[in-house]
This record gives C-alpha cells, structure tokens and sequence, in this order.
C-alpha cells in the first residue's frame, strides 16, 4: 500500500485494514523516533516510545478519535510518553518509588504509606512470576527493554506486553483494597 493521505489511512483504519496499520507504521515510524530522540537522547529508549505510542494507537483504536492530519497528535503524544518517561526516571533517582524509612525520624503519615508499601508489595506477589519478574526489571532494577527482555528470555514485544498487563493489574488491585 502507498503512502496514503491520513484522512485515507484512517478510513482504512476504522474499517479494520491491517495493511493500512502497515503503511501508517511505514509512513511516521522513522520520524516518531527521530522526534523521540530529540527529547530521550537514546535510540533506544526512542524506540520504546513510539513503539508503545504505535502499540496503544492499534490496539486502543486511538484512530477512532481523529480526523484529518494526524502528525501534530502522533508528535505530541511522543513529546507525552517522553516526559512521563522523563519524570519517571527523575522519581527513581530520587527514591520515588519505594519509600525510605528512617526510623529515628517520626511521621505523621508513616503508618499510610506503610500500610501501602505493604499493599503494594503484596499485589506484586500476587502476579504471575514472569508478570512480576519483568515489572521488577523494569521499575525497581531500571533496566532497559531490550536488556530486561534478553536477561528474562523473553521478546521485547512480550515484555512489554507482561510490563502492559502487569501494571493494569497492579492498578486494579490497589484501587480495589
């Protein structure tokens, strides 16, 4: 399929045409990643993104929603994913996702958020190992995909898929207690 006008690929789309996810893929693939770089500074990393960008927008039927030109939305959504990643980075250097516990300084609120270290480690145990192995990896260790996915064994789609599904569950399960 040739390059098409976005308004036709997204008609393609809502009709269900894989080829159309196809030459969408081929069409803004190479300059999502190009403007991921811009913002990660790591090939790699710029993969990840779009990837999962491109992952959400088949899956979730992101396309339902556009009209028209869609490269502005594609872009801003990768600037998005680029500085949640960003922030996400910056609260593990930090120590933000996991909490210390200094126990000759007195909290007020130390008895909440123990009790939701607990919740938390406790919806963890309660995933699938490979599930938890891979969130492990990824949050707690800080490695990347690829490096977590060869160390599991495991494909890079299929981590993130375990890391996609594993998250869902994490948040249903602490929403729910």
């Amino acid at each position: 399929m040739p390059f098409l006008h976005d308004s036709h690929l997204l008609e393609k789309l809502r009709e269900g045409d894989k080829d159309a996810f196809d030459a969408f893929f081929r069409k803004y693939y190479k300059l999502l990643v190009a403007n991921a770089l811009f913002f990660t500074k790591d090939e790699q990393e710029a993969k990840d993104v779009v990837q999962d960008l491109l992952f959400e927008f088949w899956h979730k039927k992101l396309y339902l929603r556009l009209k028209g030109d869609i490269k502005g939305y594609l872009y801003r959504s990768v600037q998005h994913k680029c500085f949640n990643l960003q922030r996400r980075k910056e609260l593990n250097q930090q120590g933000g996702m996991l909490p210390s516990y200094d126990k000759a300084e007195p909290d007020n609120g130390k008895e909440e958020e123990e009790e939701r270290f607990i919740r938390l480690h406790k919806a963890l145990d309660d995933l699938p190992p490979q599930r938890r192995e891979v969130l492990q990896r990824i949050y707690f260790e800080e490695k990347k995909y690829q490096d977590a996915a060869d160390e599991i064994g495991i494909s890079l789609n299929t981590l993130k898929t375990h890391l996609k599904i594993g998250l869902k569950n994490l948040r249903e399960k602490l929403t729910r207690d």
